[in-house]
């Protein structure tokens, strides 16, 4: 399976304008001590904005253990091919960190989906996800990977592994790398070149 091409085609088409902008969606601060007018940024945000993201950029959600999870995950779902970089090449796992720290509410879901992931693998074979053999991560992902084949004990899986695929999508295809990817070129100006022959003659302005 080409995971790239299967992302464009469903999983990317079936995100939703909110979750899309999510991405990028920034709450205001409630300290009104920073010195806002030193910041500086080209984007159109406010100071305020750029300070909040540099103080969520400081701390730290995941530990490493969930981070190389994480790392794992994402490039599982989107690795690396001959036309473009993996997610983690895109710093998805970044991404990710951001995230569930601009918006809470990621965080209850991301680290006990991780860690349920975690146990399934403990009870099956005996090692953490990111320490099983590559057939081993296959088999458990394949489980939880296609919500209408899982079976009931796999649902909190599934809501897991549908979120970290979300997260991985919107991460990699607003990346530099994801754009480039998808072949995005972005608006460019058009070139007028006057009007058009044959409407000048049909208002007998040709030779105006």
């Amino acid at each position: 399976m080409n995971r790239r091409e299967s992302l464009k085609a469903i999983g990317i088409g079936t995100l939703s304008a909110s979750a899309l902008m999510a991405s990028c969606k920034i709450k205001p601060t409630e300290d009104s001590s920073t010195n806002n007018e030193s910041v500086k940024d080209t984007t159109g945000r406010q100071a305020f904005e750029i300070v909040r993201d540099k103080a969520l950029l400081k701390e730290t959600f995941f530990n490493s253990h969930e981070m190389a999870t994480i790392t794992l995950l994402a490039d599982i779902i989107i690795p690396k091919d001959s036309h473009s970089g993996s997610a983690s090449d895109a710093k998805v796992p970044d991404f990710i960190e951001f995230i569930v720290k601009d918006e809470p509410e990621h965080q209850l879901p991301m680290r006990g989906g991780l860690r349920w992931l975690d146990v399934q693998c403990l009870n099956h074979y005996n090692n953490d996800f990111k320490d099983c053999t590559t057939q081993q991560q296959t088999a458990i992902l394949d489980e939880i990977a296609y919500p209408f084949k899982a079976s009931p004990a796999m649902q909190p899986g599934v809501a897991f592994f549908n979120k970290m695929r979300e997260l991985t999508a919107i991460g990699f295809f607003t990346s530099k790398i994801g754009i480039q990817d998808l072949g995005y070129m972005g608006n460019s100006p058009g070139k007028w070149e006057g009007v058009p022959e044959d409407v000048l003659k049909k208002y007998g302005l040709e030779n105006v």
